[in-house]
């Protein structure tokens, strides 16, 4: 009987998880890392795009640059992978209007790249919607170590 009323005074002082499934695991909200991103002061589908990662639970600080070729330069960016806006995140480069998505999904695989870019401004990206609703199929690329591009993501399909 002792053991019993020791084990009912262990179960008392041990922390409540009743609403949890029985084999549920621990949830680990670490926080995103912050997006720095380097835009024209003048450039609205930016703020869009902005306001898309902001959404999605990214911290976003913001550099305008008056003159985005050295930006681009320094992080990597191959001729013709270029967009609008370029950001950093935790060691990547995303250029133009890659879905939050995708952005999460590369922080999660961590793959040897420089980054991912969506050339070019398609019609129904985040921050470029169309009032119709209409998306413009694309494709988020994966930019290697050496420059090469590689699909990563397809939209609008």
């Amino acid at each position: 009987m002792r053991n019993l009323f020791a084990l009912l005074a262990a179960l008392a002082a041990a922390p409540a998880f009743a609403d949890a499934p029985a084999n549920a695991s621990p949830v680990h909200n670490d926080p995103l890392p912050l997006v720095t991103v380097h835009k024209s002061p003048y450039c609205g589908c930016c703020l869009k795009w902005i306001e898309h990662m902001q959404a999605e639970g990214f911290e976003v600080q913001v550099v305008e640059t008056q003159d985005m070729g050295p930006v681009k330069a320094r992080v990597g960016i191959p001729p013709a992978k270029g967009s609008c806006h370029t950001a950093e995140v935790d060691g990547y480069f995303v250029e133009g209007h890659v879905p939050a998505a995708d952005v999460k999904r590369l922080l999660a695989e961590r793959p040897e790249a420089r980054g991912l870019t969506v050339p070019g401004m398609p019609i129904g990206s985040p921050g470029m919607e169309a009032p119709d609703g209409r998306v413009q199929p694309y494709t988020v690329e994966l930019i290697t170590p050496d420059g090469k591009a590689e699909p990563f993501a397809r939209h609008g399909d």
